[in-house]
């Protein structure tokens, strides 16, 4: 591994912790990003699904109190039990259309036009959301019933798209459906949990036979990058979503969803070829 691919490693390493849980798009801003620093190919596609298991493991680092109760009290607590299948309820769909459609939606959707349009759509609607006046039926995650739980989970899918993000496809979804900002980003960290490890042991199947043992330091570079700026932003995020709404990010998504676009009409950046 030379010194720049080192560098490739880390810089999409750190894009990687610092979007993964906002609502802005992790895998728009590695794609942008790898197209940038020239990293594509099949392989630099495992890299980015595979380092986002770093940033899973962050959050349930942060959230493994909750964690440890849950599984505890699975065997006779109500709460844990309704909990655990709302979270297995919501991960359903995804998976489904995942499996289903995950090859033609990365043929045809992962390039920087794409991230672009997704990211001034999801922004406009991130805005309207956060606008509306929101009727509260959940304050907690544990007041959610399985109904708004798969609605979060059908919300999840829309992030198959790239650009979309997956965290703001459901923290947005679980504010339009009647969650608090509180429930819906928890409920978000936690709905990201099953589907990011499911999604990193389908990448290692379907790439496995173009990983190489020499890949290994590049993806380490990655994953240890990712997990220490994750954590980081994890924790920024709980606290200024208390105080705060979403709007901030959804301004940055249109801003730089159109920052894209306009280099690529004055041809300053051909994206139109670019793929992930």
């Amino acid at each position: 591994m030379d010194i720049w691919t080192a560098m490739q490693a880390l810089i999409l390493g750190v894009v990687e912790g610092l979007t993964e849980f906002l609502p802005i798009s992790s895998t728009g801003h590695l794609i942008v990003v790898g197209d940038l620093l020239d990293f594509n190919g099949e392989t630099a596609t495992a890299f980015k699904i595979i380092i986002q298991l770093g940033a899973i493991l962050a959050v349930m680092w942060e959230f493994r109190q909750r964690i440890f109760d849950v599984v505890r009290g699975l065997p006779r607590e109500p709460q844990a039990q309704r909990f655990t299948f709302n979270l297995l309820l919501a991960f359903i769909p995804a998976v489904i259309l995942g499996l289903a459609f995950a090859d033609l939606i990365e043929h045809w959707l992962f390039n920087p036009i794409t991230v672009a349009t997704a990211l001034i759509v999801g922004g406009i609607v991130m805005i309207w959301a956060e606008k509306r006046e929101h009727e509260i039926k959940a304050e907690t995650v544990d007041d959610m019933t399985w109904s708004l739980a798969l609605k979060v989970g059908f919300a999840q899918c829309l992030a198959l798209i790239p650009g979309t993000s997956r965290s703001g496809a459901t923290i947005i979804g679980g504010l339009v459906f009647g969650l608090s900002r509180k429930a819906a980003t928890e409920f978000s960290f936690f709905l990201a949990m099953p589907t990011m490890v499911a999604a990193t042991v389908y990448s290692l199947f379907k790439y496995r036979d173009i990983l190489q043992l020499s890949d290994l330091p590049t993806f380490a570079i990655g994953f240890v990058t990712t997990f220490v700026v994750a954590m980081f932003t994890v924790r920024a995020l709980l606290k200024f979503i208390a105080n705060h709404s979403y709007a901030v990010f959804a301004w940055y998504r249109i801003g730089f969803g159109l920052l894209i676009l306009a280099t690529w009409q004055l041809q300053l950046i051909d994206w139109s070829t670019a793929q992930g």
